[in-house]
């Protein structure tokens, strides 16, 4: 399993116009580039992955999760990743996972109650991390990915982290947007995976 943790700081928690994402929804646009990155392959979808969104842009923190291999309804395009986190902020959120379409689900927290929740070793994307050409990732069936906004994370945030196993890697010398940097930890691991294939 990938799993990807995005945290957009000022998505919004309550249910939006999908005719601006940008502004009034909090730079959902961004978060919704991330799930099509994560998720699709040219004519599928990448059923061995996750993605945690964390909305921060209201009075309480909420999480939004699309499950790979459960979604539907999803189109590669930002309005229908974004018309399925709306369907989701339309539903009662309560401390516990509660599902709003298949495959996609909402439930109250925040980035630290997330991490403690999925308890794995952390790889967190950073410009000034190792560069992952210079030090591969790792060859493991499970990874967890965090990922900033157009804000990046702040010290808080980063303190979380530091809290748990963590790594801090970069895929390349400039900095780059969010979902970039998810296809090409995709094809990464793409990579690994048909060249280990290749020589069993």
């Amino acid at each position: 399993m990938k799993e990807f943790i995005i945290i957009g700081h000022k998505a919004v928690t309550t249910p939006f116009s999908l005719n601006d994402l940008p502004g009034a929804a909090g730079r959902m646009d961004i978060l919704c580039r991330c799930v099509n990155s994560a998720l699709f392959l040219s004519h599928d979808l990448r059923r061995g992955v996750r993605v945690y969104l964390v909305l921060k842009g209201g009075a309480q923190s909420k999480i939004v999760r699309f499950d790979g291999a459960a979604v539907r309804y999803l189109s590669p395009d930002e309005r229908s990743a974004a018309s399925l986190i709306k369907k989701a902020l339309e539903k009662q959120a309560q401390g516990f996972w509660t599902e709003s379409t298949p495959g996609v689900s909402i439930k109250i927290g925040d980035f630290s109650d997330l991490l403690g929740e999925l308890n794995k070793k952390i790889t967190y994307l950073r410009e000034d991390g190792v560069d992952i050409r210079i030090k591969p990732l790792e060859v493991v069936s499970d990874f967890l990915f965090v990922l900033g906004d157009h804000m990046g994370l702040t010290d808080d945030e980063e303190k979380i982290i530091e809290a748990h196993d963590h790594e801090i890697v970069s895929v390349g010398p400039l900095s780059l947007h969010a979902d970039h940097c998810i296809v090409l930890l995709h094809n990464e691991m793409d990579r690994q995976d048909a060249f280990n294939t290749s020589n069993k």
